[in-house]
């Protein structure tokens, strides 16, 4: 039985591309099961898979993994060749711990910046406390990139859970127009010249869905 992935809307939901970019990148093969977000059956039919009542959600026969992070270890746990970590126990406490700052905070930026594929390309207004977050995700960016600039264009070299934690972002840094140095701007267009991101970018272009608070 193949896994299954329930995901969001592509335009929108940045949780839902998590999974399903390492899995895609991996070449693991799953089925998809796309549940438009803000509808009245939402909540119903996520509830069919998940009682958390949120996407994404994996499901490997019996089993039912959801929260992005939680899936993205299940992976890479269950497909030992992803090599999710980090092999040094340094640079894989490192990496979890800035998967976990990303699943955890930069809150101003999510809420004022929300994933939306089809936006076309431009700065924002935004506050003080947005520019902070946006700051500190170069800093890692940055960071991270000059530790493994011989091990290859991911944030640990190789492409990784980080990556998948940090993807969504680079793209919110591209809609937006978010600036934070040279190293950052190349991290973004390494996300950007994913195959699998931009098959996941099309796709969200292609959604017909408003959901208004998304496209303030």
């Amino acid at each position: 039985m193949a896994i299954t992935l329930i995901i969001g809307n592509k335009n929108y939901s940045s949780w839902s591309l998590r999974p399903w970019l390492f899995l895609k990148h991996h070449g693991i093969a799953f089925n998809e099961v796309r549940i438009p977000l803000y509808r009245d059956d939402t909540s119903a039919r996520i509830a069919e898979f998940s009682p958390a009542g949120k996407v994404p959600v994996l499901l490997d026969n019996d089993l039912t993994v959801w929260d992005s992070l939680a899936i993205l270890e299940y992976l890479s746990e269950r497909f030992p060749r992803t090599q999710g970590w980090p092999v040094s126990p340094a640079e894989r406490a490192k990496a979890r711990s800035l998967a976990a700052e990303m699943h955890a905070g930069f809150a101003n930026l999510r809420n004022h910046c929300g994933m939306n594929c089809r936006r076309q390309p431009d700065a924002k207004a935004l506050p003080d406390v947005v520019h902070k977050e946006v700051e500190r995700i170069g800093q890692i960016w940055r960071e991270c990139r000059e530790t493994h600039a011989v091990d290859g264009p991911w944030l640990s070299g190789s492409f990784g859970i980080l990556d998948a934690m940090y993807a969504p972002v680079a793209l919110r840094f591209h809609s937006y127009r978010l600036e934070a140095g040279q190293e950052a701007q190349a991290y973004v267009a390494t996300v950007l010249g994913h195959q699998a991101v931009k098959e996941w970018m099309a796709a969200g272009q292609a959604e017909t869905e408003i959901i208004p608070v998304f496209e303030a």
